[in-house]
């Protein structure tokens, strides 16, 4: 993490259509992070299930198909960027996820960033297991 922007990268051993699959299908997309009625059309406007943390409203910003997507996460509130890109390497996929603009001058947004940073790895880690059958290279 630096200055207002969460980094992370994680390698899996999955084709990188399966880890785009894993990030774009709203039915994966709900088994390892939140349910949400995503899609990787630009304009896209889909609500995040957050549990406790409430309806979380996002509109996807760009896509490059089965190599990068970025939405607007908790419009209204937040209003953070998350992207995420895809790297395939020879035994699988690396993952980078940028999770930017965090307002660290307010409460909110200085909780949600160290909270989010914290809660960002293992919740990456779960796509391993929703991809578990899926082809490897």
């Amino acid at each position: 993490m630096t200055d207002n922007t969460i980094r992370l990268k994680r390698h899996f051993p999955h084709r990188a259509d399966a880890v785009w699959a894993a990030l774009t299908t709203p039915e994966l997309l709900a088994r390892w992070w939140a349910p949400g009625d995503i899609a990787p059309t630009p304009g896209h406007r889909f609500t995040m299930d957050m549990g406790s943390w409430g309806q979380q409203q996002c509109k996807v910003l760009t896509v490059e198909p089965g190599t990068s997507i970025s939405f607007l996460f908790a419009e209204g509130s937040l209003d953070t960027t998350i992207t995420w890109t895809l790297e395939a390497v020879e035994d699988g996929t690396v993952l980078h996820l940028e999770h930017a603009g965090f307002r660290l001058d307010t409460p909110m947004g200085e909780q949600a960033f160290h909270g989010m940073g914290n809660g960002w790895p293992g919740v990456l880690s779960r796509i391993d297991g929703v991809l578990a059958g899926a082809d490897r290279p």
